[in-house]
Protein backbone atom coordinates (compact mmCIF):
# COMPACT_ATOMS: atom_id res chain seq x y z
CA UNK A 1 0.00 0.00 0.00
CA UNK A 2 0.72 3.62 -0.33
CA UNK A 3 3.15 5.24 2.32
CA UNK A 4 0.22 7.64 3.76
CA UNK A 5 1.84 11.13 3.18
CA UNK A 6 5.31 9.81 2.45
CA UNK A 7 6.05 13.20 0.83
CA UNK A 8 7.82 14.99 3.75
CA UNK A 9 5.91 18.62 4.36
CA UNK A 10 7.74 21.74 3.17
CA UNK A 11 9.31 23.36 5.23
CA UNK A 12 7.82 27.00 5.90
CA UNK A 13 7.11 27.99 9.10
CA UNK A 14 3.83 27.40 10.55
CA UNK A 15 2.10 30.51 10.27
CA UNK A 16 -0.48 31.28 13.88
CA UNK A 17 -3.84 32.73 12.46
CA UNK A 18 -3.43 36.71 12.62
CA UNK A 19 -6.17 39.04 13.82
CA UNK A 20 -7.26 41.16 10.91
CA UNK A 21 -7.63 44.54 11.88
CA UNK A 22 -9.75 46.56 9.22
CA UNK A 23 -7.89 48.70 7.00
CA UNK A 24 -4.41 46.25 6.93
CA UNK A 25 -3.67 43.61 4.35
CA UNK A 26 -4.11 40.45 5.94
CA UNK A 27 -1.12 38.04 5.92
CA UNK A 28 -1.72 35.19 3.68
CA UNK A 29 0.20 31.83 4.10
CA UNK A 30 -0.52 28.59 2.10
CA UNK A 31 0.98 26.12 4.72
CA UNK A 32 0.52 25.35 8.17
CA UNK A 33 0.89 22.20 10.76
CA UNK A 34 0.12 21.46 13.67
CA UNK A 35 -2.60 19.91 16.28
CA UNK A 36 -6.29 21.19 17.53
CA UNK A 37 -7.61 20.76 14.09
CA UNK A 38 -7.43 22.87 10.77
CA UNK A 39 -8.90 25.07 8.47
CA UNK A 40 -7.89 26.20 4.54
CA UNK A 41 -9.84 28.31 2.35
CA UNK A 42 -8.98 30.78 -0.35
CA UNK A 43 -9.43 34.09 2.45
CA UNK A 44 -7.45 34.85 5.63
CA UNK A 45 -10.45 36.66 6.87
CA UNK A 46 -12.77 32.98 6.52
CA UNK A 47 -10.09 31.22 7.65
CA UNK A 48 -9.63 32.78 11.18
CA UNK A 49 -13.54 32.38 11.64
CA UNK A 50 -13.29 28.74 10.88
CA UNK A 51 -10.46 28.57 13.59
CA UNK A 52 -12.37 30.85 15.90
CA UNK A 53 -15.04 28.29 15.62
CA UNK A 54 -12.76 25.19 16.53
CA UNK A 55 -10.69 26.83 19.14
CA UNK A 56 -13.84 27.79 20.96
CA UNK A 57 -14.66 23.75 20.58
CA UNK A 58 -16.75 23.42 18.02
CA UNK A 59 -16.08 20.61 15.52
CA UNK A 60 -15.56 20.31 11.80
CA UNK A 61 -19.13 21.25 10.57
CA UNK A 62 -19.36 24.10 12.92
CA UNK A 63 -16.20 25.38 11.63
CA UNK A 64 -17.01 24.44 7.59
CA UNK A 65 -20.52 27.02 8.27
CA UNK A 66 -18.76 29.93 9.91
CA UNK A 67 -15.76 29.55 7.08
CA UNK A 68 -18.52 29.28 4.48
CA UNK A 69 -20.51 32.25 6.04
CA UNK A 70 -17.18 34.77 5.90
CA UNK A 71 -16.28 33.65 2.32
CA UNK A 72 -20.13 34.54 1.47
CA UNK A 73 -18.86 38.34 2.77
CA UNK A 74 -15.31 38.36 1.44
CA UNK A 75 -15.60 36.34 -1.73
CA UNK A 76 -19.38 37.18 -2.51
CA UNK A 77 -18.52 37.22 -6.11
CA UNK A 78 -17.89 33.51 -6.12
CA UNK A 79 -20.34 32.01 -3.36
CA UNK A 80 -22.80 33.03 -0.36
CA UNK A 81 -26.48 32.37 0.61
CA UNK A 82 -27.57 33.45 -2.85
CA UNK A 83 -26.32 29.91 -4.23
CA UNK A 84 -25.49 26.16 -3.33
CA UNK A 85 -23.16 23.93 -3.27
CA UNK A 86 -21.96 19.96 -2.15
CA UNK A 87 -21.20 19.28 1.48
CA UNK A 88 -18.86 15.90 2.24
CA UNK A 89 -18.19 15.03 5.82
CA UNK A 90 -16.11 12.39 7.40
CA UNK A 91 -17.59 11.12 10.82
CA UNK A 92 -14.81 9.93 13.16
CA UNK A 93 -16.92 7.93 15.32
CA UNK A 94 -18.11 5.90 12.86
CA UNK A 95 -15.19 6.09 10.43
CA UNK A 96 -17.63 6.84 7.39
CA UNK A 97 -18.22 9.21 4.86
CA UNK A 98 -21.47 11.27 4.30
CA UNK A 99 -22.94 14.01 1.79
CA UNK A 100 -25.52 16.98 1.60
CA UNK A 101 -26.51 17.54 -1.91
CA UNK A 102 -27.15 21.53 -1.66
CA UNK A 103 -27.40 21.73 -5.73
CA UNK A 104 -30.17 24.40 -6.37
CA UNK A 105 -32.86 23.93 -8.46
CA UNK A 106 -34.90 25.15 -11.60
CA UNK A 107 -38.16 26.44 -10.82
CA UNK A 108 -41.05 23.93 -11.44
CA UNK A 109 -42.56 25.39 -14.26
CA UNK A 110 -39.04 24.95 -16.02
CA UNK A 111 -38.80 22.99 -19.33
CA UNK A 112 -36.30 22.08 -21.63
CA UNK A 113 -36.52 24.91 -23.61
CA UNK A 114 -35.99 27.05 -20.63
CA UNK A 115 -33.05 29.20 -22.32
CA UNK A 116 -34.43 29.17 -25.90
CA UNK A 117 -36.74 31.89 -28.15
CA UNK A 118 -38.10 30.78 -31.24
CA UNK A 119 -36.96 26.95 -31.27
CA UNK A 120 -32.78 28.43 -30.96
CA UNK A 121 -30.96 28.96 -27.39
CA UNK A 122 -30.59 32.55 -26.54
CA UNK A 123 -26.81 34.07 -26.04
CA UNK A 124 -25.06 32.62 -23.32
CA UNK A 125 -24.35 36.16 -22.46
CA UNK A 126 -27.93 36.41 -22.24
CA UNK A 127 -28.54 33.79 -19.71
CA UNK A 128 -26.09 34.38 -17.61
CA UNK A 129 -27.28 37.95 -16.59
CA UNK A 130 -31.01 37.29 -15.83
CA UNK A 131 -33.32 36.45 -13.07
CA UNK A 132 -34.02 33.06 -15.93
CA UNK A 133 -30.77 31.92 -14.61
CA UNK A 134 -31.84 32.34 -11.39
CA UNK A 135 -32.36 28.90 -9.19
CA UNK A 136 -33.68 28.03 -6.06
CA UNK A 137 -30.37 28.83 -3.55
CA UNK A 138 -29.27 25.69 -1.59
CA UNK A 139 -26.76 26.98 0.66
CA UNK A 140 -28.45 28.08 3.52
CA UNK A 141 -30.50 24.68 4.08
CA UNK A 142 -26.98 23.07 3.29
CA UNK A 143 -25.63 24.72 6.33
CA UNK A 144 -28.97 24.07 8.42
CA UNK A 145 -29.00 20.49 7.19
CA UNK A 146 -25.11 19.90 8.50
CA UNK A 147 -25.87 21.08 12.09
CA UNK A 148 -28.53 19.42 12.70
CA UNK A 149 -26.69 16.29 11.25
CA UNK A 150 -23.86 16.79 13.17
CA UNK A 151 -22.76 19.89 13.86
CA UNK A 152 -22.42 21.12 17.58
CA UNK A 153 -23.03 24.61 18.11
CA UNK A 154 -25.70 26.88 16.93
CA UNK A 155 -26.15 28.70 13.64
CA UNK A 156 -26.68 31.99 15.08
CA UNK A 157 -23.16 31.54 16.89
CA UNK A 158 -21.69 30.44 13.75
CA UNK A 159 -23.28 33.68 11.84
CA UNK A 160 -21.38 35.86 14.21
CA UNK A 161 -17.53 35.95 12.84
CA UNK A 162 -19.02 36.49 9.00
CA UNK A 163 -21.42 39.28 10.62
CA UNK A 164 -18.93 41.03 12.33
CA UNK A 165 -16.76 40.85 8.93
CA UNK A 166 -19.65 42.48 7.23
CA UNK A 167 -20.30 45.18 9.26
CA UNK A 168 -16.50 46.02 10.52
CA UNK A 169 -15.38 45.32 6.84
CA UNK A 170 -12.50 43.54 5.31
CA UNK A 171 -9.24 44.55 3.62
CA UNK A 172 -9.90 44.52 -0.51
CA UNK A 173 -7.31 43.10 -2.07
CA UNK A 174 -6.20 43.21 -5.58
CA UNK A 175 -8.28 39.71 -6.55
CA UNK A 176 -11.34 41.49 -5.38
CA UNK A 177 -10.22 44.33 -7.17
CA UNK A 178 -10.39 42.65 -10.39
CA UNK A 179 -13.44 40.55 -10.48
CA UNK A 180 -15.10 43.36 -9.57
CA UNK A 181 -13.58 45.62 -12.07
CA UNK A 182 -14.62 42.58 -14.89
CA UNK A 183 -18.17 43.23 -13.30
CA UNK A 184 -18.33 46.70 -13.36
CA UNK A 185 -20.40 46.76 -16.33
CA UNK A 186 -22.95 44.64 -15.36
CA UNK A 187 -23.10 45.50 -11.54
CA UNK A 188 -23.32 49.36 -12.70
CA UNK A 189 -26.75 48.26 -14.90
CA UNK A 190 -28.53 47.10 -11.20
CA UNK A 191 -28.75 50.03 -8.77
CA UNK A 192 -28.50 47.74 -5.76
CA UNK A 193 -25.28 46.21 -6.80
CA UNK A 194 -23.77 49.59 -7.79
CA UNK A 195 -24.51 50.80 -4.50
CA UNK A 196 -23.09 47.83 -2.74
CA UNK A 197 -19.83 47.13 -5.26
CA UNK A 198 -19.31 50.23 -6.43
CA UNK A 199 -19.77 53.12 -4.22
CA UNK A 200 -19.69 56.50 -5.57
CA UNK A 201 -19.56 54.40 -9.23
CA UNK A 202 -15.83 53.73 -8.99
CA UNK A 203 -14.35 50.21 -8.25
CA UNK A 204 -13.08 49.81 -4.51
CA UNK A 205 -9.61 50.51 -3.61
CA UNK A 206 -6.91 47.79 -3.06
CA UNK A 207 -6.16 48.50 1.02
CA UNK A 208 -9.34 50.24 1.51
CA UNK A 209 -12.32 48.86 3.70
CA UNK A 210 -15.18 46.98 2.41
CA UNK A 211 -18.38 46.89 4.18
CA UNK A 212 -21.96 45.56 3.75
CA UNK A 213 -24.11 46.43 6.44
CA UNK A 214 -26.88 44.81 4.62
CA UNK A 215 -25.61 41.58 4.70
CA UNK A 216 -24.69 41.66 8.08
CA UNK A 217 -28.90 42.35 8.82
CA UNK A 218 -29.32 39.67 6.73
CA UNK A 219 -27.11 37.00 8.58
CA UNK A 220 -28.24 38.44 11.98
CA UNK A 221 -31.99 37.89 10.60
CA UNK A 222 -31.00 33.98 9.57
CA UNK A 223 -28.97 33.61 13.22
CA UNK A 224 -32.46 34.68 15.04
CA UNK A 225 -35.24 32.60 12.49
CA UNK A 226 -33.07 30.40 10.95
CA UNK A 227 -32.28 29.49 7.33
CA UNK A 228 -36.37 28.73 7.09
CA UNK A 229 -36.18 32.68 6.83
CA UNK A 230 -34.89 32.44 3.42
CA UNK A 231 -37.19 30.45 1.82
CA UNK A 232 -40.58 31.74 3.63
CA UNK A 233 -41.16 35.23 4.53
CA UNK A 234 -39.72 38.91 3.75
CA UNK A 235 -36.67 37.67 2.68
CA UNK A 236 -38.11 34.68 0.38
CA UNK A 237 -40.48 37.68 -1.65
CA UNK A 238 -37.48 39.82 -1.73
CA UNK A 239 -36.23 37.29 -3.63
CA UNK A 240 -38.46 36.03 -5.81
CA UNK A 241 -39.46 39.48 -6.55
CA UNK A 242 -36.18 40.28 -7.47
CA UNK A 243 -35.83 37.34 -10.23
CA UNK A 244 -39.39 37.92 -11.39
CA UNK A 245 -39.11 42.29 -12.18
CA UNK A 246 -34.95 42.54 -12.51
CA UNK A 247 -34.45 45.99 -11.00
CA UNK A 248 -32.80 47.29 -13.85
CA UNK A 249 -31.31 50.82 -13.91
CA UNK A 250 -33.70 53.04 -16.32
CA UNK A 251 -30.62 54.02 -18.56
CA UNK A 252 -29.35 51.02 -18.93
CA UNK A 253 -29.38 49.14 -22.25
CA UNK A 254 -28.57 45.83 -21.81
CA UNK A 255 -31.37 43.08 -22.31
CA UNK A 256 -32.54 41.34 -18.91
CA UNK A 257 -35.16 38.40 -18.97
CA UNK A 258 -36.78 37.77 -15.92
CA UNK A 259 -36.94 34.79 -13.98
CA UNK A 260 -40.18 32.67 -12.90
CA UNK A 261 -39.02 31.85 -9.44
CA UNK A 262 -41.96 31.60 -7.05
CA UNK A 263 -42.55 31.45 -3.26
CA UNK A 264 -43.40 27.84 -3.75
CA UNK A 265 -40.12 27.15 -5.34
CA UNK A 266 -38.48 28.44 -2.46
CA UNK A 267 -40.83 26.71 0.32
CA UNK A 268 -40.29 23.36 -1.45
CA UNK A 269 -36.63 23.19 -1.69
CA UNK A 270 -34.95 20.50 0.05
CA UNK A 271 -31.47 19.45 0.07
CA UNK A 272 -30.30 15.96 -0.30
CA UNK A 273 -28.81 13.42 1.83
CA UNK A 274 -26.97 10.73 -0.30
CA UNK A 275 -24.34 8.24 -0.11
CA UNK A 276 -21.03 9.24 -1.86
CA UNK A 277 -19.44 8.09 -4.62
CA UNK A 278 -16.70 5.54 -3.81
CA UNK A 279 -13.29 4.07 -5.44
CA UNK A 280 -10.33 2.07 -4.15
CA UNK A 281 -7.12 3.60 -5.48
CA UNK A 282 -3.82 2.15 -4.73
CA UNK A 283 -4.94 0.55 -1.56
CA UNK A 284 -7.00 3.92 -0.53
CA UNK A 285 -10.71 4.74 -0.43
CA UNK A 286 -11.57 7.58 -2.24
CA UNK A 287 -14.67 9.33 -1.51
CA UNK A 288 -16.81 12.17 -3.78
CA UNK A 289 -19.76 13.35 -4.46
CA UNK A 290 -22.24 11.41 -6.07
CA UNK A 291 -24.85 12.87 -9.21
CA UNK A 292 -26.30 16.07 -9.27
CA UNK A 293 -22.59 16.44 -9.38
CA UNK A 294 -20.50 14.71 -12.10
CA UNK A 295 -17.29 15.48 -9.52
CA UNK A 296 -17.52 12.12 -7.71
CA UNK A 297 -17.99 9.68 -10.98
CA UNK A 298 -15.56 11.78 -13.59
CA UNK A 299 -12.95 11.58 -10.83
CA UNK A 300 -13.67 8.24 -9.51
CA UNK A 301 -13.86 7.11 -13.80
CA UNK A 302 -10.41 8.62 -13.94
CA UNK A 303 -8.31 7.38 -11.73
CA UNK A 304 -9.64 3.91 -12.23
CA UNK A 305 -8.43 4.10 -15.71
CA UNK A 306 -4.69 5.65 -14.07
CA UNK A 307 -5.05 2.49 -11.36
CA UNK A 308 -3.00 0.45 -14.34
CA UNK A 309 -0.38 2.91 -14.60
CA UNK A 310 2.83 3.33 -12.63
CA UNK A 311 2.46 6.88 -12.12
CA UNK A 312 5.16 6.65 -9.58
CA UNK A 313 7.94 5.63 -11.88
CA UNK A 314 6.64 7.43 -15.33
CA UNK A 315 8.49 10.16 -16.45
CA UNK A 316 6.88 13.47 -16.27
CA UNK A 317 5.81 13.31 -20.08
CA UNK A 318 4.36 10.18 -19.80
CA UNK A 319 2.54 11.35 -16.25
CA UNK A 320 1.03 14.27 -18.20
CA UNK A 321 0.15 12.47 -21.70
CA UNK A 322 -1.60 9.52 -19.22
CA UNK A 323 -3.72 11.64 -16.94
CA UNK A 324 -4.61 14.05 -19.94
CA UNK A 325 -6.19 10.65 -21.70
CA UNK A 326 -7.78 9.56 -18.48
CA UNK A 327 -9.71 13.05 -18.38
CA UNK A 328 -10.71 13.09 -21.91
CA UNK A 329 -12.57 10.03 -21.36
CA UNK A 330 -13.97 10.77 -18.24
CA UNK A 331 -15.55 13.90 -19.63
CA UNK A 332 -16.62 11.67 -22.93
CA UNK A 333 -18.79 9.47 -20.58
CA UNK A 334 -19.70 12.94 -18.29
CA UNK A 335 -21.10 14.66 -21.09
CA UNK A 336 -23.81 11.12 -22.25
CA UNK A 337 -24.08 10.11 -18.79
CA UNK A 338 -24.52 12.57 -16.13
CA UNK A 339 -27.66 14.42 -15.32
CA UNK A 340 -29.80 15.04 -12.31
CA UNK A 341 -30.93 11.88 -10.96
CA UNK A 342 -34.13 12.11 -10.13
CA UNK A 343 -34.69 13.14 -13.55
CA UNK A 344 -32.35 10.85 -15.48
CA UNK A 345 -31.21 6.87 -15.45
CA UNK A 346 -27.29 7.75 -14.40
CA UNK A 347 -25.11 4.46 -14.46
CA UNK A 348 -23.43 5.55 -11.12
CA UNK A 349 -21.90 2.64 -10.57
CA UNK A 350 -21.22 1.43 -14.00
CA UNK A 351 -18.84 4.14 -14.17
CA UNK A 352 -17.71 3.80 -11.11
CA UNK A 353 -16.65 -0.27 -11.97
CA UNK A 354 -12.90 -0.77 -12.70
CA UNK A 355 -14.01 -3.36 -15.89
CA UNK A 356 -15.43 -0.20 -17.56
CA UNK A 357 -12.56 1.87 -16.55
CA UNK A 358 -10.61 -0.94 -17.81
CA UNK A 359 -12.28 -1.28 -21.20
CA UNK A 360 -12.20 2.37 -21.53
CA UNK A 361 -8.41 2.49 -20.87
CA UNK A 362 -7.19 0.42 -23.45
CA UNK A 363 -8.44 3.00 -25.58
CA UNK A 364 -5.33 5.24 -24.72
CA UNK A 365 -1.98 4.62 -26.63
CA UNK A 366 1.58 6.05 -25.68
CA UNK A 367 2.67 6.79 -28.61
CA UNK A 368 -0.47 8.77 -30.11
CA UNK A 369 -2.76 11.18 -28.51
CA UNK A 370 -6.78 10.21 -28.87
CA UNK A 371 -9.18 12.77 -30.60
CA UNK A 372 -12.00 14.72 -29.00
CA UNK A 373 -14.62 14.95 -29.11
CA UNK A 374 -14.31 11.23 -28.03
CA UNK A 375 -17.43 9.00 -28.35
CA UNK A 376 -18.69 8.09 -24.46
CA UNK A 377 -18.60 4.47 -23.44
CA UNK A 378 -21.74 2.24 -22.72
CA UNK A 379 -21.32 1.48 -18.23
CA UNK A 380 -23.77 -0.77 -18.66
CA UNK A 381 -22.14 -3.02 -21.28
CA UNK A 382 -18.02 -2.56 -21.21
CA UNK A 383 -16.35 -3.25 -24.62
CA UNK A 384 -12.45 -3.65 -24.19
CA UNK A 385 -11.00 -0.45 -26.84
CA UNK A 386 -14.82 -0.43 -28.61
CA UNK A 387 -14.79 3.42 -30.42
CA UNK A 388 -18.58 3.97 -28.35
CA UNK A 389 -21.63 5.42 -29.40
CA UNK A 390 -21.84 9.17 -30.98
CA UNK A 391 -19.55 12.05 -29.50
CA UNK A 392 -21.30 15.08 -28.18
CA UNK A 393 -18.77 18.26 -27.34
CA UNK A 394 -18.52 19.60 -23.80
CA UNK A 395 -21.16 22.32 -22.66
CA UNK A 396 -18.96 25.41 -21.47
CA UNK A 397 -19.19 25.53 -17.50
CA UNK A 398 -18.60 29.13 -15.68
CA UNK A 399 -15.16 29.19 -13.60
CA UNK A 400 -16.04 30.77 -10.04
CA UNK A 401 -16.78 29.19 -7.35
CA UNK A 402 -14.61 28.46 -3.93
CA UNK A 403 -14.07 25.19 -1.68
CA UNK A 404 -12.97 24.98 2.25
CA UNK A 405 -11.25 22.02 3.78
CA UNK A 406 -11.43 21.96 7.68
CA UNK A 407 -10.80 18.94 10.48
CA UNK A 408 -11.02 19.06 14.20
CA UNK A 409 -9.41 18.08 17.16
CA UNK A 410 -11.55 14.48 17.16
CA UNK A 411 -10.82 13.48 13.74
CA UNK A 412 -13.93 14.42 11.76
CA UNK A 413 -13.45 16.18 8.45
CA UNK A 414 -15.41 18.92 5.63
CA UNK A 415 -14.54 18.78 2.24
CA UNK A 416 -17.20 21.88 1.46
CA UNK A 417 -17.72 22.89 -2.21
CA UNK A 418 -19.73 26.37 -2.75
CA UNK A 419 -20.64 28.62 -5.73
CA UNK A 420 -22.60 31.55 -7.02
CA UNK A 421 -21.53 30.24 -10.70
CA UNK A 422 -20.24 32.71 -13.09
CA UNK A 423 -18.07 35.31 -11.07
CA UNK A 424 -20.66 37.85 -10.00
CA UNK A 425 -23.31 34.89 -10.82
CA UNK A 426 -26.11 36.53 -12.15
CA UNK A 427 -25.03 40.40 -11.00
CA UNK A 428 -28.33 41.13 -9.77
CA UNK A 429 -28.27 41.88 -5.70
CA UNK A 430 -31.13 41.62 -3.74
CA UNK A 431 -32.24 45.22 -2.77
CA UNK A 432 -31.23 45.57 0.84
CA UNK A 433 -30.10 42.26 1.44
CA UNK A 434 -26.32 42.51 0.55
CA UNK A 435 -25.92 39.24 -1.59
CA UNK A 436 -26.25 38.39 -5.24
CA UNK A 437 -28.16 35.54 -6.28
CA UNK A 438 -26.94 32.80 -8.68
CA UNK A 439 -26.96 32.37 -12.42
CA UNK A 440 -26.28 28.79 -11.69
CA UNK A 441 -29.35 27.67 -13.80
CA UNK A 442 -26.99 28.05 -17.06
CA UNK A 443 -25.50 24.70 -16.03
CA UNK A 444 -27.97 23.36 -17.63
CA UNK A 445 -27.11 23.21 -21.66
CA UNK A 446 -29.56 25.49 -23.74
CA UNK A 447 -29.64 22.75 -26.34
CA UNK A 448 -28.27 19.42 -26.75
CA UNK A 449 -25.18 19.13 -27.35
CA UNK A 450 -25.18 16.79 -29.69
CA UNK A 451 -29.10 16.57 -31.30
CA UNK A 452 -28.26 12.70 -32.40
CA UNK A 453 -27.43 11.88 -28.51
CA UNK A 454 -29.69 12.23 -25.82
CA UNK A 455 -28.64 15.32 -23.36
CA UNK A 456 -28.97 14.11 -19.80
CA UNK A 457 -28.25 18.26 -18.65
CA UNK A 458 -31.56 20.03 -20.33
CA UNK A 459 -33.52 22.02 -17.67
CA UNK A 460 -36.84 20.34 -16.19
CA UNK A 461 -39.05 21.30 -13.58
CA UNK A 462 -37.32 21.44 -10.08
CA UNK A 463 -34.19 19.87 -11.65
CA UNK A 464 -30.83 19.97 -10.64
CA UNK A 465 -28.13 21.55 -13.39
CA UNK A 466 -25.22 18.86 -13.91
CA UNK A 467 -22.28 20.34 -11.47
CA UNK A 468 -18.22 19.71 -12.20
CA UNK A 469 -17.87 20.23 -7.99
CA UNK A 470 -15.69 17.59 -6.63
CA UNK A 471 -14.96 17.49 -2.60
CA UNK A 472 -13.47 14.99 -2.13
CA UNK A 473 -12.11 12.59 0.85
CA UNK A 474 -9.45 9.69 1.35
CA UNK A 475 -9.19 7.14 3.87
CA UNK A 476 -6.47 5.19 4.51
CA UNK A 477 -6.69 1.10 4.84
CA UNK A 478 -8.59 1.69 8.67
CA UNK A 479 -10.99 4.10 7.35
CA UNK A 480 -9.18 7.02 8.57
CA UNK A 481 -8.72 10.27 6.92
CA UNK A 482 -5.39 10.84 4.90
CA UNK A 483 -6.51 13.88 3.22
CA UNK A 484 -9.58 16.50 1.68
CA UNK A 485 -9.26 18.50 -1.03
CA UNK A 486 -11.26 20.25 -3.39
CA UNK A 487 -11.03 23.58 -6.06
CA UNK A 488 -13.28 26.32 -7.61
CA UNK A 489 -13.31 26.32 -11.47
CA UNK A 490 -16.11 25.37 -13.53
CA UNK A 491 -15.19 21.70 -15.06
CA UNK A 492 -11.86 22.40 -14.75
CA UNK A 493 -12.32 21.64 -10.59
CA UNK A 494 -12.29 17.73 -11.75
CA UNK A 495 -8.80 18.15 -13.86
CA UNK A 496 -7.60 20.22 -10.98
CA UNK A 497 -8.48 17.39 -8.20
CA UNK A 498 -7.40 14.36 -10.47
CA UNK A 499 -3.96 16.51 -11.14
CA UNK A 500 -3.29 17.44 -7.15
CA UNK A 501 -4.25 13.95 -6.26
CA UNK A 502 -1.50 12.16 -8.32
CA UNK A 503 0.63 14.71 -8.18
CA UNK A 504 0.41 13.65 -3.79
CA UNK A 505 -0.09 10.36 -3.83
CA UNK A 506 1.82 9.37 -6.99
CA UNK A 507 4.23 11.45 -7.55
CA UNK A 508 5.06 12.32 -4.18
CA UNK A 509 4.71 16.19 -3.91
CA UNK A 510 4.06 17.44 -0.87
CA UNK A 511 0.13 18.64 -0.56
CA UNK A 512 1.09 22.12 -0.88
CA UNK A 513 3.53 21.57 -3.71
CA UNK A 514 0.70 19.46 -5.56
CA UNK A 515 -1.42 21.81 -5.52
CA UNK A 516 0.98 25.04 -6.48
CA UNK A 517 2.34 22.50 -9.62
CA UNK A 518 1.31 23.95 -12.81
CA UNK A 519 -1.88 22.19 -14.43
CA UNK A 520 -3.40 20.87 -17.25
CA UNK A 521 -7.33 20.44 -18.47
CA UNK A 522 -8.22 18.04 -20.82
CA UNK A 523 -12.34 18.28 -21.07
CA UNK A 524 -13.01 16.11 -24.60
CA UNK A 525 -12.19 19.41 -25.98
CA UNK A 526 -10.31 19.55 -29.37
CA UNK A 527 -7.04 21.57 -27.18
CA UNK A 528 -5.80 20.64 -23.60
CA UNK A 529 -5.29 23.68 -21.60
CA UNK A 530 -2.26 24.17 -20.10
CA UNK A 531 -0.92 26.87 -17.48
CA UNK A 532 2.18 29.02 -18.20
CA UNK A 533 4.74 26.52 -16.27
CA UNK A 534 3.34 23.76 -18.57
CA UNK A 535 2.71 25.83 -21.82
CA UNK A 536 6.23 27.74 -22.16
CA UNK A 537 7.85 24.25 -21.21
CA UNK A 538 9.55 21.76 -22.76
CA UNK A 539 6.95 19.36 -21.95
CA UNK A 540 4.74 20.77 -24.58
CA UNK A 541 6.49 20.37 -27.36
CA UNK A 542 7.04 16.46 -26.45
CA UNK A 543 3.61 16.28 -26.00
CA UNK A 544 2.21 18.04 -29.22
CA UNK A 545 4.57 15.24 -30.88
CA UNK A 546 1.89 12.76 -29.57
CA UNK A 547 -0.36 14.91 -31.44
CA UNK A 548 -1.42 16.92 -28.01
CA UNK A 549 -3.17 20.73 -29.20
CA UNK A 550 -2.66 22.99 -26.27
CA UNK A 551 -4.32 26.83 -25.39
CA UNK A 552 -2.84 28.67 -22.69
CA UNK A 553 -4.93 29.74 -19.57
CA UNK A 554 -2.97 31.77 -17.26
CA UNK A 555 -5.02 29.96 -13.95
CA UNK A 556 -6.82 26.95 -13.42
CA UNK A 557 -8.51 26.23 -9.96
CA UNK A 558 -8.31 27.23 -6.55
CA UNK A 559 -7.37 24.26 -4.04
CA UNK A 560 -7.68 24.11 -0.76
CA UNK A 561 -6.96 21.10 1.16
CA UNK A 562 -5.89 19.39 5.14
CA UNK A 563 -4.32 16.39 5.52
CA UNK A 564 -3.50 14.14 8.47
CA UNK A 565 -0.15 13.45 9.07
CA UNK A 566 0.38 9.72 11.11
CA UNK A 567 1.61 11.42 14.60
CA UNK A 568 -1.98 13.20 14.66
CA UNK A 569 -0.85 16.64 13.15
CA UNK A 570 -2.79 17.96 10.74
CA UNK A 571 -0.92 19.95 7.53
CA UNK A 572 -3.42 22.90 6.11
CA UNK A 573 -2.36 23.30 2.38
CA UNK A 574 -3.66 26.38 -0.11
CA UNK A 575 -2.42 28.03 -3.38
CA UNK A 576 0.45 30.09 -3.03
CA UNK A 577 -0.06 32.17 -5.80
CA UNK A 578 -3.40 31.29 -7.65
CA UNK A 579 -6.31 33.92 -7.05
CA UNK A 580 -3.89 36.04 -4.48
CA UNK A 581 -2.74 32.70 -2.78
CA UNK A 582 -4.95 30.98 0.02
CA UNK A 583 -5.01 30.89 3.76
CA UNK A 584 -3.85 27.63 5.20
CA UNK A 585 -4.36 27.74 9.58
CA UNK A 586 -4.35 25.21 12.20
CA UNK A 587 -5.36 25.81 16.06
CA UNK A 588 -2.38 25.16 17.46
CA UNK A 589 0.82 25.64 15.27
CA UNK A 590 3.43 23.09 15.59
CA UNK A 591 7.03 23.31 14.90
CA UNK A 592 8.40 20.19 12.75
CA UNK A 593 10.76 17.63 14.42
Amino acid sequence: MLSIGAAAPPTETPAKAPATAPGKTPAKTPFAVGYGGAVSSVDTDASAAGIEVLRRGGNAVDAAVATAAALGVTEPYSAGIGGGGYFVYYDARSRSVHTIDGRETAPRSADATLFQEDGKPIPFAEGVTSGLSVGTPGTPATWERALDSWGSTSLRRLLKPAERLAKDGFTVDETFRSQTASNQARFADFPASAELFLPGGELPVTGSVFKNPDLARTYAELGRHGTGALYRGDLARDIVRTVRTPPVDPDATRKVRAGDLTTGDLAAYRTKRQAPTKISYRGLDVYGMAPSSSGGTSVGEALNILENTDLTRATQKQYLHRFIEASRIAFADRGRWLGDPAFEDVPTKGLLSQRFADSRECLIKDDVALKSPLAPGDPANPVDCAPGGTAAPTTYEGESTTHLTTADKWGNVVAYTLTIESTGGSGITVPGRGFLLNNELTDFSFAAANPAVHDPNLPGPGKRPRSSMSPTIVLDDRDRPLLALGSPGGATIITTVIQTLTNHLDRGLALVDAIAAPRASQRNSATTELEPGLYDSALRGQLEALGHAFTRNPEIGATTGVQRLPDGRWVAAAEKDRRGGGSAMVVHPAARP
